[in-house]
């Protein structure tokens, strides 16, 4: 009777081991995503939401970093993440110019794609994203849209070192001057500084704040000092227009000066709702997160198919307008999960 309990016993601690390894295994050898912002705003919050579903519609492992320094933070957390043994890292570059080397060593390890803002002269395998510059000529045409008769533009932005930003404000400034569309691979910038104008609209400037919100807000409140006849208020980042949107409002000057935006804050689109933001160009940041997922999923397991043609994975911009943002701001709720 004692000498059968032993064998029992050993089988069933055999049977435990199988079934416990063959319920790890599979999450041992979960692949690793890492999905880099360029900056702390709302907009990413949406673009988690997509990584989240696309880690688990393809069964891998993610985590969203956040960078609130900059491209400090940004440089930082790749090297630990590179560290940690990823099998894959999507980024939007800070400053492509210079964090080429940054990129081409985290593709000497991993696999890496940019999403957002592109480092088109890096070893990245492919940018997931809208076209900025056909994006930022939609913008300069709700200008036109708003300000019909001509006027003062500001615009307003982050930083200017990111590539996106480059470009949508180009794409804004040759659509408002009537200007002919550029080849994407050949775009002229003009000036950070220049004062640009035709016969019916002045753009005064370009304001930076850095992700700074409360900057952002003082460069509103201080276009509208420096220019009593300002016209109309260009956003290029999520968090722009809420802020200028804001100053507006205390200046009580809503309805008097028109504003255009980029993205999907809420407040953007309350302020659609209410009839004192004329638009704004949405990029669809949930699918950012979850292409750029399902992409590098593939990737780190040997599908190079997923790869787009021509290394650009195009995501198309969304008009938003008083008679659409109702249908928008919900769908865009259901994907944040409220």
């Amino acid at each position: 009777m004692n000498r059968l309990k032993f064998p029992l016993s050993l089988c069933a601690v055999i049977a435990f081991g199988i079934l416990f390894f063959a319920t790890i295994a599979p999450a041992a050898d979960k692949k690793k995503i890492v999905y880099v912002t360029n900056g702390v705003d709302p907009f990413w919050n949406v673009a988690a939401a997509g990584v989240r579903a696309a880690g688990i519609d393809f069964k891998v492992e993610t985590e969203v970093l956040m960078p609130p320094k900059g491209i400090v933070d940004q440089k930082r957390m790749i090297e630990t993440a590179l560290v940690r043994g990823v099998d894959g890292i999507a980024i939007s570059p800070i400053d492509a110019k210079n964090q080429v080397d940054l990129i081409n060593e985290a593709a000497s390890q991993t696999k890496i794609i940019t999403h957002d803002s592109d480092a088109p002269g890096s070893k990245r395998l492919c940018f997931v994203g809208m076209d900025n510059y056909k994006a930022g000529r939609a913008a300069g045409e709700l200008v036109k849209q708003a300000l019909p008769g001509g006027g003062k533009i500001m615009i307003f932005v982050g930083r200017l070192e990111q590539l996106n930003a480059q470009q949508r404000r180009q794409g804004v400034i040759d659509e408002v001057l009537d200007r002919p569309m550029q080849s994407p691979d050949k775009i002229k910038y003009d000036a950070a500084n220049a004062e640009l104008k035709n016969a019916k609209y002045n753009i005064v400037s370009t304001r930076t704040d850095n992700f700074d919100f409360a900057k952002a807000k003082s460069n509103a409140e201080d276009a509208m000092a420096a220019h009593s006849d300002l016209a109309c208020m260009v956003g290029l980042f999520a968090y722009n227009m809420p802020n200028c949107l804001t100053a507006v409002k205390e200046a009580g000057k809503l309805g008097k000066i028109k504003l255009v935006s980029f993205d999907e804050a809420d407040a953007t689109l309350q302020g659609i709702t209410d009839g004192f933001v004329h638009g704004t160009v949405s990029q669809q940041p949930y699918k950012y997160g979850y292409e750029s997922i399902r992409i590098l999923a593939g990737l780190a397991r040997g599908d190079k198919s997923v790869l787009p043609p021509d290394g650009f994975f195009e995501v198309k911009t969304i008009i938003v307008r008083k008679e659409n943002v109702g249908s928008f701001w919900q769908e865009l709720k259901r994907l944040r999960g409220n």
